[in-house]
């Protein structure tokens, strides 16, 4: 991957690119959620607990807090943002330029959801646990 100048003249190092990436494809989230991000927010109870297989968000059913967990990550890899409204935060979530990206690739490409390799999983769980932007 080359560095990507998106709509908005942001540009994303392949660096940046590859982690977004990798980060998107080890999430426990099917594409449509990402694409129907792009479109609309969407909060953290349609996602979780059987609304989120139901709505085909997620593969299985996953608790609140493990959702939750998941978008703050992918919020602090720029993949999302929380959405904010009149009184402040919300528990809703939309995709940034950067996952606007990512999520047209691969829509581009006709896939609905990339599996992650071992050391995909393995390089993410690091840079999870130490937290790491890099």
């Amino acid at each position: 991957m080359s560095a990507i100048k998106t709509r908005q003249s942001i540009q994303y190092s392949d660096k940046t690119l590859l982690r977004a990436d990798r980060a998107m494809r080890c999430a426990p989230f099917r594409l449509l959620l990402f694409a129907t991000m792009i479109q609309q927010s969407v909060g953290l109870g349609a996602i979780a607990h059987p609304t989120g297989v139901q709505s085909q968000y997620t593969k299985k059913v996953l608790s609140e807090l493990r959702v939750e967990s998941e978008l703050l990550w992918l919020i602090q890899v720029g993949l999302l943002r929380r959405e904010v409204d009149g009184q402040g935060l919300t528990d809703s979530f939309r995709v940034t330029p950067l996952g606007r990206i990512l999520v047209d690739k691969w829509q581009q490409s006709g896939v609905r959801r990339y599996s992650p390799t071992l050391s995909d999983r393995l390089y993410n769980a690091v840079l999870r646990w130490f937290r790491l932007p890099i």
